[in-house]
């Protein structure tokens, strides 16, 4: 796991210039590109049933943007104003084969993927996973006919899907070299980021704009910073205020685990808020953190994300603490225009 860390955060490197990387691999991206055409060109499913406005968030960077707190910052705003979502996605990492998994609450990751089962267990909102995001959609609203509001936790590549709005998540990287794949890092040309509703930066704390810019558009832009809100201790779900056990535990030795899209943002956000980590350790994205190598690891502290503790429910260190984190929005009012955009939506449907 640790060699795929390594081998993604090489390809990063080389995808953050145009170096001889990138050269030796544009005829394949010139393919890709035409790939890419033909699928945009491909039409929306037609439906047998009117949907709920559908929301889509997305990115057309590889490797982690920042979709997921996008997400549950919107459902739990939508939850707050009286709406209610519901959620589907592709269940990353889990095959399945027959009919879409739909579940409300606390979901296994194994069955629904560590990303959907984070989003069911902190929103509350019915969730429907599938490949083909059309089958998901069609479970979602026949299981759950109440939902008046769906969000497709990526899916932006996914013709079929019908969407009404589109937000596209970015981070520090920008377009990188602005090639797509596998001569850069992108899934579709910079100019997909034109057709965005809300184009959304995710940066570190006391970080600048990305160095590598998106092309000018006509876009409502917004930045997200994560800041960590709240500790759980993995083993007995006792929950502090990050200032709370702050004050309690800076002074003991800590380690910070995470197999998330890009780690290294994790590790940063730790150090930014006054930890001093010992020793930072990345897994491949979505892979399980063994057992084995918690308890290989001497610190007193062993920190993790949410989306790494919903794989590791059967773990009884009590070394264990899940980082929470809350997205801070600029500019904040960016939800109420969303959230206009779909009265907006709901009239005219």
């Amino acid at each position: 796991m640790k060699l795929q860390a390594q081998i993604e955060s090489w390809l990063h490197q080389q995808w953050s210039k145009k170096g001889v990387f990138s050269l030796v691999m544009r005829p394949l991206s010139k393919l890709a590109r035409y790939y890419i055409k033909y699928q945009s060109q491909q039409p929306r499913a037609q439906l047998p049933f009117t949907t709920p406005p559908i929301i889509v968030v997305g990115n057309i960077i590889v490797g982690g943007a920042g979709k997921t707190p996008v997400v549950l910052a919107l459902c739990e705003y939508l939850k707050n104003q009286g709406w209610q979502p519901g959620i589907i996605s592709r269940g990353y990492g889990v095959t399945i084969i027959g009919p879409a998994r739909v579940g409300q609450g606390v979901l296994s990751a194994a069955d629904f993927g560590d990303e959907p089962s984070l989003i069911a267990q902190q929103t509350g909102a019915p969730i429907a996973v599938h490949p083909q995001r059309v089958q998901a959609l069609t479970a979602l609203c026949q299981q759950h006919p109440e939902v008046n509001v769906v969000i497709a936790d990526d899916g932006l590549q996914h013709q079929a899907l019908p969407r009404d709005i589109e937000i596209i998540v970015q981070d520090q990287r920008g377009i990188g070299n602005g090639l797509v794949l596998p001569a850069g890092p992108l899934r579709e040309p910079p100019s997909r980021l034109q057709h965005a509703d809300w184009l959304i930066t995710q940066l570190p704390a006391l970080s600048p704009m990305p160095t590598t810019p998106a092309p000018a558009t006509a876009n409502r832009s917004v930045t997200m910073c994560l800041q960590a809100t709240q500790m759980q201790q993995l083993y007995t779900g006792k929950r502090l205020t990050f200032s709370d056990w702050l004050a309690q535990y800076r002074q003991c030795s800590m380690t910070a685990l995470a197999a998330i899209g890009q780690p290294q943002r994790f590790f940063s956000m730790l150090e930014q808020a006054g930890l001093q980590l010992e020793q930072c350790i990345a897994h491949a994205d979505h892979r399980p953190i063994a057992a084995s190598t918690f308890s290989q690891q001497t610190a007193s502290i062993l920190l993790i994300t949410a989306k790494d503790a919903v794989k590791c429910t059967d773990i009884s260190d009590p070394r264990i603490w899940v980082v929470h984190v809350a997205p801070q929005f600029t500019p904040s009012t960016w939800l109420v225009d969303l959230e206009q955009k779909l009265h907006e939506l709901t009239l005219l449907g």
